[in-house]
């Protein structure tokens, strides 16, 4: 039966949406729970949200005369894309280009080495606000900055790193969804 009750839409918490932690740190097991404090928080998103592309990547087999007979999986690439606009944020610009590539902070001196090397796997949180005081939490085990967008600098438009987020498996899973209605959001 329809329920409109389930329609909802997705805003981040207040007190901040996305987070990250070194491999290692202690998962999350449920929406409420508070986070360890090894999990930093990046700050304010652009207002187009988080985006999750999970779409199953196959091929399909033609036979003669062209009926399609089989469909082959090649797999099911997990990833989300968010625009991070807290360009000052420390935090921000060690998820872009590493930890170890980013010293200080931007009150007292902050110096970011862009290098050529590999993006680090981290644990990445998105903590979201839905409907009726429900909330959701997306926990990726083993993320990765696979893609960067262009970083554009004008005098109207926040800088911002349009990232992309690919989510490696752990035992099985990409990434795990935790939702639960609460007395208040």
């Amino acid at each position: 039966m329809n329920d409109v009750s389930n329609v909802t839409t997705g805003k981040p918490k207040v007190a901040g949406a996305i987070f990250r932690a070194p491999l290692g740190t202690a998962l999350p097991v449920d929406a409420v729970t508070a986070l360890d404090a090894a999990y930093k928080c990046l700050g304010y998103v652009s207002e187009d949200g988080v985006t999750n592309s999970n779409a199953p990547d196959t091929d399909t087999v033609n036979a003669w005369g062209g009926d399609p007979v089989l469909i082959t999986s090649k797999g099911r690439p997990d990833s989300f894309e968010m625009t991070l606009i807290e360009a000052k944020n420390a935090e921000v610009l060690k998820a872009i280009y590493n930890s170890s590539n980013v010293t200080g902070e931007a009150s007292t001196g902050l110096t970011v080495k862009v290098t050529t090397e590999e993006a680090e796997e981290a644990i990445w949180v998105i903590d979201l606000v839905l409907r009726d005081n429900t909330v959701k939490r997306i926990v990726i085990p083993d993320g990765m900055l696979s893609d960067l967008g262009d970083i554009t600098y004008n005098d109207s438009d926040p800088v911002g790193y349009d990232a992309t987020i690919s989510a490696l498996p752990v035992d099985g899973s990409t990434h795990t969804e935790y939702i639960k209605t609460t007395a208040t959001a």
